[in-house]
């Protein structure tokens, strides 16, 4: 589950850690070595093992209490040291210091290269971790992966969908679509019928980077190819074919008022959701739980359809966030800090039920996201509908994508130029060009020798 709020002021900080981070990296390879230490975290007397964990997902404790029940040799000591950037600013802070880090900490997938540049994470491959691959939806394993270098081990991810009120389609005669073409015309007929209703809103604030990044995904974008191992090159494509595409598409839509830009984190947005200002709502696999929370009023009337394609009868599918447990260099057991970040969750059931049932969280693990229990769940707040019946098709049909080790500079600048293109003042089908300008730039600033 994505943290839903980022600071501008993070771009300062993006910029000096990253700068010192290259010049670091690109004196040794990426993997091995050993330094530091976490603190307390060890046993002494022959009692368990404890191991310092950083985590912000929802009902948390439950999970840790399963595991700490179910394992007598190591405990698990949780710390929740705050969620997204705050967490990750203490983090990188402890490992420049070379103290302070926890043995095992919670990251999501696009903040992984970037905290691996800092060369502060364990590979636990050398600790059995790849004996875990064949548990893991591929493209998930290969977001936490360099080849047999195990950087993280999966917990969560975002496949996209599309929620819809039925209420409303039935009302205005409208058909789920299943085409983007298909789409358009709905909020065509929608906005014309009610000028005050709109098929959707337009995430155009930070706190939606990573939806307008899953579309763009779907749409076969493919901004970065990044292996660590091949430091400093990288290659950054942010006005490929498919981020194209997808600017050209909503920009029309928001220029032809058939698509609302209220922020994500306001409140009206909520509101849009509850009132029935939004037919629609392109969400996450965390997006029923999510959804569920902030438009209650709402119970019952809401549905799950697949995200509209491109062409017909194609399967293209993306993802919007997605975090993972990774182990710290600092710590002293790696070995059991290993174990923790494979079996927190893993292939438990009592810890996947408190993770779906409470935290909303939508597995990787297969056996678990195609699982009776998973996929047979019904959810009154969509009519009792199954929903994972369409959520874990999608996760099954998305395709490999590659993070940079600066994204929150590349969203930062997103979401500056989206703000732009909102409020009239850049062309839509530049942005893409524009980003690409200044994230080239930045990033040659930094040290990485950029393919286009």
């Amino acid at each position: 589950m994505p943290s839903l709020a980022k600071s501008r002021s993070v771009r300062r900080v993006v910029t000096a850690a990253v700068s010192a981070a290259v010049a670091t990296a690109l004196l040794a390879a990426c993997g091995g070595g050993s330094g530091g230490g976490s603190g307390d975290s060890g046993a002494s007397g022959g009692g368990p093992v404890h191991i310092k964990v950083w985590a912000w997902y929802p009902s948390f404790k439950g999970v840790v209490d399963e595991f700490n029940r179910t394992h007598k040799d190591v405990q698990v000591d949780w710390v929740q040291a705050g969620v997204g950037q705050d967490e990750y600013t203490k983090l990188k802070t402890a490992l420049k210091a070379g103290q302070g880090a926890p043995d095992v900490v919670m990251l999501e997938y696009q903040e992984l290269p970037t905290i691996q540049l800092t060369k502060g994470l364990l590979d636990m491959g050398q600790y059995g971790a790849n004996a875990d691959k064949a548990s893991y939806v591929p493209w998930a394993w290969s977001q936490t992966t360099d080849g047999d270098h195990v950087y993280a081990i999966p917990v969560d991810a975002g496949p996209m969908a599309m929620m819809y009120r039925a209420d409303i389609f039935a009302k205005y005669h409208l058909t789920v679509p299943t085409t983007w073409d298909e789409y358009r015309q709905d909020a065509v007929k929608l906005h014309a019928a009610d000028p005050k209703a709109y098929i959707t809103d337009f995430g155009s604030d930070e706190s939606a980077a990573g939806w307008l990044q899953g579309l763009q995904w779907q749409a076969g974008s493919r901004p970065y190819t990044y292996s660590a191992a091949k430091l400093p090159d990288i290659g950054v494509h942010l006005n490929d074919a498919g981020a194209k595409k997808v600017f050209t598409y909503w920009g029309d839509m928001v220029k032809n008022h058939l698509a609302d830009t209220t922020s994500y984190a306001q409140t009206d947005f909520y509101n849009g959701l509850s009132t029935g200002k939004y037919a629609t709502y392109l969400a996450a696999g965390w997006g029923p739980g999510y959804l569920a929370s902030v438009a209650k009023a709402t119970a019952g009337k809401w549905r799950v359809a697949p995200l509209p394609q491109w062409n017909a009868g194609e399967n293209a599918q993306g993802d919007w966030g997605g975090s993972a447990f990774s182990v710290t260099k600092q710590t002293k057991h790696p070995k059991e800090a290993t174990e923790v970040a494979r079996e927190l969750f893993g292939t438990s059931q009592a810890a996947w039920k408190i993770g779906i049932d409470q935290a909303y969280l939508f597995p990787t693990v297969t056996s678990v996201a195609n699982g009776a229990y998973f996929t047979g769940k019904t959810y009154a707040f969509f009519g009792g509908q199954q929903v994972n019946k369409v959520f874990v098709p999608a996760a099954n049909g998305i395709g490999t994508f590659d993070w940079s080790p600066f994204q929150d500079y590349a969203y930062n600048n997103l979401t500056t130029d989206v703000g732009k293109a909102v409020s009239g003042g850049a062309d839509w089908p530049s942005v893409p060009d524009t980003l690409q300008q200044q994230v080239t730039d930045y990033a040659s600033q930094q040290g990485f020798k950029v393919a286009k």
